[in-house]
């Protein structure tokens, strides 16, 4: 019993030693006390160096890419203007499909349904609408989304007559009616 107490009592007068090392020696990992201020300057610069690089890359990027644009400069102009942005865009070409009406020829009065069907499309698809083709985004919305949802589907089939038939022939008054369902349409979905 006597061997056991000085045992213990030979055990416990060392643990403050080895703490202490223990304890020293993390204090010289974590303030890196075994490197000379010479190594250590040269190893700050250095890291600055490559951070100074990468920064340089990350700006780079930033300014080459339309990540920076489609994040803040688009919220920015919506905030700003209260519309969604690239609203003049759309109702520029708006306007040139319009103006397609008052050529006076039947090819132009086609192209401008055509380019109606494609520029809904567009914004479809931007709305996050799946499929293939126009119809298959049509079959998609409903009439919360799109209030003229069945004018629009009759006047994407008119387009696809357009398209398929050679020999269709489309009237003003027709495509005059086709581009008044698709400005509805676009409007409804705040295009412009």
């Amino acid at each position: 019993m006597f061997a056991e107490s000085e045992f213990l009592n030979s055990d416990s007068s060392h643990l403050p030693k080895i703490l202490k090392k223990i304890s020293a020696m993390l204090e010289d990992l974590i303030y890196l006390k075994f490197i000379t201020p010479g190594i250590l300057l040269s190893l700050k610069i250095i890291f600055i160096v490559i951070s100074l690089f990468f920064l340089v890359i990350i700006f780079y990027s930033l300014r080459k890419s339309s990540w920076l644009k489609n994040r803040f400069l688009q919220d920015m102009v919506e905030i700003l203007t209260y519309r969604p942005y690239g609203i003049k865009k759309m109702a520029k070409i708006w306007s040139k499909i319009k103006g397609r009406l008052e050529t006076g020829s039947e090819s132009e009065y086609k192209l401008a349904v055509i380019e109606a069907d494609s520029m809904l499309n567009d914004v479809l698809e931007r709305l996050g609408f799946k499929g293939e083709i126009l119809g298959d985004r049509l079959k998609q919305v409903t009439t919360d989304i799109l209030p003229n949802i069945e004018e629009t589907r009759e006047a994407h089939k008119v387009r696809n007559n357009i398209v398929y038939d050679p020999d269709y022939k489309l009237t003003l008054d027709q495509a005059k009616k086709v581009l008044k369902i698709y400005e509805q349409a676009l409007r409804d979905l705040q295009v412009f």
